[in-house]
């Protein structure tokens, strides 16, 4: 597909490319040290709480039972509590323990993929290192010291802790076009780099601040990049702002499904009605998605 005035070289405007590729990760932000902490305590106290359980329960058991059995016993429900505990929470609950879900904090790959039982595993091996071994020390070291807070725990798993509750409230999301939701939902988008995604946001949010011929040149271009990523090609006649619009909220949604388990209705999007509102700076083209909107632009810089 090639949109009048574009190319398909591929270019992406020198636009840094994002930490992460998967659109989850734009919608949360690095934990912070205190938060963290606090889930910690949390989860560090229920073990503590279960530890000394374990302990009054074996030298119960260990009356009647041989002391070599009772040692093995010990040992194995520890390591349960210490090793299983945060493994299996994280890993049912894609990256939550108890005291995470407390905070609104998730573990997600460094990539924004849900967390695998592979870096739950390793960062729950790391932890009875860094926390019960050292009494914290480590994991405080390297959190103070690494500017997402990860610990040695998370760059052995090739993870990080994010809070899911601090998304910034005027974060500008793209909505949907209507008239594409359908294409959509059944476009193959598994091709579409981080870097291209990224640069068609910043065109998408920025539109109604550029100059006519670079919203031409640019949407074309951009377009082009794109849609070489992507298959099938939108319906004839689409924008290049609108068939970028659609990519990008079909994408962030496909995310979200992804990393929580929630997935919006792609039938409601598919309704008859008005755009869904944008945030300023920026406005969509018109509502039929071909008539160009006024030029708008934006605040003044």
């Amino acid at each position: 597909m090639s949109y009048p005035g574009g190319d398909t070289r591929g270019d992406v405007y020198g636009v840094t490319p994002l930490v992460t590729g998967d659109a989850v990760v734009l919608e949360l932000r690095p934990a912070g040290f205190a938060t963290r902490a606090a889930a910690l305590a949390i989860d560090v106290i229920l073990q503590a709480v279960a530890l000394l359980a374990l302990a009054v329960v074996v030298m119960w058991i260990g009356v009647s039972v041989n002391p070599a059995a009772t040692a093995a016993i010990y040992l194995g429900l520890t390591i349960l509590i210490l090793v299983g505990y945060p493994t299996a929470f994280e890993t049912l609950s894609r990256g939550r323990s108890l005291g995470k879900m407390a905070l609104g904090l998730r573990v997600v790959g460094t990539d924004g993929s849900p967390e695998r039982f592979r870096q739950a595993l390793a960062r729950a091996l790391s932890g009875v290192v860094e926390f019960w071994m050292t009494s914290g020390v480590i994991a405080l070291i390297t959190s103070m010291i690494n500017r997402e807070g990860r610990r040695v725990g998370d760059f052995v798993a090739g993870t990080m802790v994010v809070e899911e509750r601090s998304v910034p409230r005027r974060r500008q999301e793209v909505p949907m076009p209507p008239q594409l939701a359908g294409w959509a939902a059944r476009a193959e988008l598994s091709r579409l780099s981080p870097e291209a995604a990224d640069s068609a946001r910043q065109y998408v949010l920025r539109y109604g601040e550029l100059a006519e011929h670079t919203r031409h040149e640019m949407g074309a271009q951009l377009a082009d990049t794109v849609a070489a990523q992507v298959s099938p090609p939108p319906p004839p006649g689409t924008t290049p702002p609108v068939f970028l619009a659609a990519v990008l909220a079909e994408r962030r949604r496909r995310s979200l499904h992804k990393m929580t388990g929630a997935d919006p209705n792609p039938a409601q999007w598919r309704q008859p009605g008005p755009y869904p509102q944008a945030p300023a700076p920026w406005q969509w083209p018109g509502d039929d998605g071909r008539t160009p909107p006024p030029h708008n632009p934006g605040p003044p810089r």
